[in-house]
């Protein structure tokens, strides 16, 4: 068999030729792609331009926080790395021999949920595997590491951080942190047709669940916990929540490099504008080449956005992915790319201090 990275550069020829080569690309990815690696790329450090770097001193002062997020750098296997919001003090704050990702914050940031494989590599498209994940937990100065979950993925805090919650392939769940109780949440057997359902993501009233759907379904949507309701928002992935509770947000499957951040306000667990156009729906689709963004995640004060975004290729966990920050309501011109290495990056969560001065 050919190695990595001639399976690599094969898919992506098949994928960029269209047309039936298109299915021909989803096989050879599913079949021979994703296990010709043992792990992500580790890459290299990359220079900064005079525009990142000048980029970079407009920020530091302007923003007090953390962003964690999930690196290849240092082994391949993925590590969950910590830097200030500023792209300044850069350190590990996992070191397992497995994959780690999917990290975030503590509603009072001073811990962080994470994922992590059974196995020393698995792709994220196994996410929905529930043998092969379990949810830990880990305090930002990297003490106290532990395992909350088992048989579990995309885990995120609920309650005022006293609850998480987390899928099993078609069901959602939530378990009280102290008791270590379990209840089910969501059973997309029942009602979404078995769907894979990613990411849930409680709203801020805890009403409804945002979810990417896979396998039978592919859509991302908003379930109505109460009437048991699902209402379609589009196509795309990684949708979520504002935390005011009024917006959602979203990756849709169109722009400049093939993908763009969507959002639209809502009323009552639906879009307020179900037909809105691709225009009033689109918030953030960077300039030039890089510009395949993916993962985005605002923090927790709603007005901070990080996410990831690179050149080329798709694979959420193989690609060189490099993170960015935007201060909500600045133009998409003005992100700020904060790391500078040619491994994979991917899913930040940030974290921002109140100062008292309306600042962060």
């Amino acid at each position: 068999m050919n190695d990595a990275k001639t399976l690599q550069k094969e898919r992506d020829m098949l994928c960029r030729l269209g047309g039936p080569r298109v299915f021909l690309c989803a096989v050879f990815s599913v079949l021979v792609f994703s296990q010709a690696f043992a792990a992500a790329p580790p890459g290299k450090p990359e220079e900064m331009t005079d525009g990142e770097k000048a980029a970079l001193e407009r920020l530091s002062g302007k923003v007090n926080g953390l962003i964690a997020w999930s690196t290849s750098r240092v082994s391949g296997k993925h590590d969950i790395f910590i830097m200030n919001a500023d792209g300044s003090g850069l350190r590990p704050l996992t070191a397992s021999d497995n994959v780690d990702w999917f990290s975030r914050f503590s509603p009072d940031g001073r811990q962080v949920l994470f994922v992590r494989s059974k196995r020393p590599w698995m792709s994220e498209a196994n996410a929905f595997r529930n043998n092969e994940w379990d949810l830990f937990l880990i305090n930002v100065d990297g003490s106290e590491e532990r395992k909350v979950a088992d048989n579990a993925c995309w885990g995120s805090w609920i309650n005022g951080g006293k609850a998480i919650l987390f899928a099993r392939n078609d069901k959602v769940f939530t378990m009280d942190l102290a008791s270590g109780q379990e209840e089910l949440l969501i059973d997309g057997s029942v009602h979404l047709k078995g769907s894979q359902l990613q990411q849930p993501e409680l709203s801020p009233d805890g009403k409804y669940v945002a979810i990417t759907l896979r396998g039978r379904m592919r859509e991302t949507g908003i379930w109505d916990l109460e009437k048991k309701e699902w209402t379609q928002v589009g196509g795309g992935c990684q949708i979520n929540w504002f935390p005011s509770g009024d917006r959602i947000y979203w990756m849709n499957p169109t722009g400049n490099v093939g993908s763009e951040i969507f959002t639209t306000p809502v009323k009552d667990g639906k879009p307020s504008d179900p037909r809105a156009p691709y225009d009033k729906l689109r918030w953030i689709d960077l300039p030039g080449r890089r510009s395949h963004e993916y993962f985005p995640k605002l923090s927790q004060n709603g007005k901070w956005l990080t996410w990831c975004a690179t050149i080329y290729g798709h694979d959420h966990d193989i690609y060189d992915y490099e993170v960015y920050i935007l201060k909500v309501g600045a133009p998409a011109e003005d992100a700020v790319r904060l790391t500078f290495h040619s491994g994979n990056d991917r899913w930040p969560d940030i974290y921002v201090e109140d100062d008292g001065n309306g600042e962060n």
